[in-house]
């Protein structure tokens, strides 16, 4: 049985049908087409598909689909403004923090709550953070830099 379910999806207002079991990763790719979103384990150990469900950081393979009526979702198709990169975006390519791309999407979404929560913080803080995001390509040390990077761009510093 589909249901349909209508809810936010970076600032838009969308509405789609989904099976009862679906999750919220398989509703945005197939559904919604919004392919950023990337599977890493499907068992919410890699972070590749971090999202944020009305502010909060969240696997996206852990979510049903059906639990997002009515909610606010914001995925890394949302973070850009038109063609100008959010500072994390811009960052993550000036440091060389991304190779493959599987886990980048999942790791900007993560940052970027970070940033919103906490605008100044430490390099322990930021990796406690990213700590539920695996990278098996770059190592931690770039991606950590770049948010680092964007932190204080953001502020200003």
């Amino acid at each position: 049985m589909k249901h349909h379910v209508t809810t936010t999806v970076n600032g838009d207002e969308v509405e789609f049908l989904c099976e009862t079991e679906q999750t919220l990763l398989d509703c945005l790719r197939d559904e919604l087409e919004l392919t950023g979103t990337k599977e890493g384990c499907g068992s919410g150990d890699c972070g590749a598909c971090s999202v944020l469900l009305d502010g909060r950081l969240v696997c996206s393979c852990l979510v049903l689909g059906v639990e997002t009526n009515g909610k606010k979702i914001e995925t890394i198709e949302g973070m850009a403004t038109g063609d100008k990169l959010h500072p994390l975006q811009r960052k993550f390519l000036e440091h060389a923090a991304l190779q493959c791309g599987i886990c980048t999407p999942g790791v900007l979404v993560a940052a970027k709550s970070l940033l919103e929560k906490n605008p100044n913080p430490t390099e322990t803080e930021v990796r406690y953070w990213l700590a539920g995001n695996l990278c098996r390509c770059t190592g931690y040390d770039k991606i950590i830099r770049a948010v680092m990077d964007a932190a204080a761009e953001m502020r200003g510093a």
